[in-house]
């Protein structure tokens, strides 16, 4: 367990310290964000902020996770590597678009076919390889199976699993991507879904079915639990020391290098711990975020009249007249119920089986 507390300190240690030096780094090279001329007028003034403030906290996690291997003398695992390989792959497709935006100086970043090309590679390599490599009792990191807070009992088969990953990963990568639109906002957000996830890979750990005492009806069939913890630990920290230099007013965003790599990593999780639906309320606010620009676009296309003042959600309420913080504050609140909900989901189906 020690490794989950060592993943967490670290990530957040070295994004506290590592942040504000990246923030220099992108000043002096004059890598700021762009401003859409029809959003808030108070987003005026954010134009110019560094922006690719997802370099630290991936690279945070990534060095927290290996730090935590050498100090504890454990090894990695297939499941904890093949989340840090999604993350990391959403990273740098992210990372491409937004150094095209800032560095080239083309607005839109990628062009379409080739962002998607981009995620679909990194995907469609996740979710091959999250089929293979069996332990020595048969499970692989992912499973063909449907899950919400365990396998249940459809079998979809490995294409129709592979597509069904994708659709999650672009699903989630896009979610935190239409979130990120205010300070800390997305950060703070995923923040309290990798400590769901912490608590959830604890859990499954302690009632592992390859832990001879737990083993039996009532127990989980996940191929690396506490590793997943610890990826999530290590998650959770990077996020949170980043939050101190992205929230209001910030001093860095996150980008889509940022966007991306959280949404493949609350993905990845879920998928590899056997919660894919449950994912859908610990991250209730992305969803919610998602289908308010689903209901705008499809209410225009259909009737050319608009439901909200601004799509996503957030810009909404800001057009309303509420402050850019007490947004933020009021949708983490949000964010935070649905973590809660989703948890108390979790634990009533543990005692459903038990």
């Amino acid at each position: 367990m020690n490794q989950i507390l060592f993943a967490g300190v670290i990530g957040l240690f070295l994004t506290l310290i590592g942040t504000p030096l990246l923030i220099k780094f992108l000043a002096r090279k004059g890598y700021g964000q762009f401003i859409r001329d029809d959003g808030p007028r108070g987003h005026a003034g954010k134009k110019g902020t560094p922006t690719m403030g997802g370099i630290a906290f991936i690279l945070a996690t990534l060095i927290a996770y290996a730090v935590t291997k050498v100090i504890t003398s454990r090894e990695p695992t297939t499941s904890g590597l093949l989340v840090l390989f999604l993350t990391a792959g959403m990273g740098l497709v992210g990372f491409l678009d937004d150094y095209i935006k800032i560095v080239k100086q083309r607005s839109l970043g990628l062009r379409a076919k080739a962002k998607m090309a981009g995620q679909l590679i990194v995907g469609i390599a996740f979710a091959v390889l999250a089929l293979q490599f069996a332990d020595t009792r048969g499970q692989t990191p992912a499973s063909t199976r449907l899950s919400f807070t365990q396998d249940f009992g459809w079998t979809v088969g490995p294409v129709i699993f592979v597509i069904w990953a994708l659709f999650m990963i672009l699903a989630m990568s896009n979610g935190v991507n239409l979130t990120d639109g205010l300070d800390g906002l997305a950060t703070g957000a995923s923040v309290m879904v990798f400590g769901a996830y912490v608590f959830i890979g604890t859990w499954q750990h302690g009632q592992s079915c390859g832990n001879p005492l737990t083993a039996g009806a009532s127990c989980y069939e996940v191929r690396d639990p506490l590793d997943l913890a610890v990826v999530a630990s290590a998650l959770m920290g990077s996020c949170f020391g980043f939050l101190w230099w992205n929230t209001s007013p910030a001093k860095i965003f996150m980008g889509d290098t940022g966007s991306l790599a959280l949404g493949g990593a609350l993905a990845g999780l879920a998928i590899c711990s056997r919660t894919e639906l449950l994912l859908a309320l610990l991250g209730g606010l992305f969803v919610l975020i998602t289908m308010s620009v689903v209901i705008q676009v499809g209410s225009f296309r259909l009737t050319g009249k608009r439901v909200f003042r601004m799509a996503p959600l957030q810009h909404h309420f800001e057009l309303k007249g509420w402050s850019e913080v007490l947004v933020v504050v009021r949708f983490w609140i949000i964010q935070g119920l649905c973590v809660a909900v989703g948890l108390g989901i979790f634990y009533a189906g543990w005692l459903a089986i038990k």
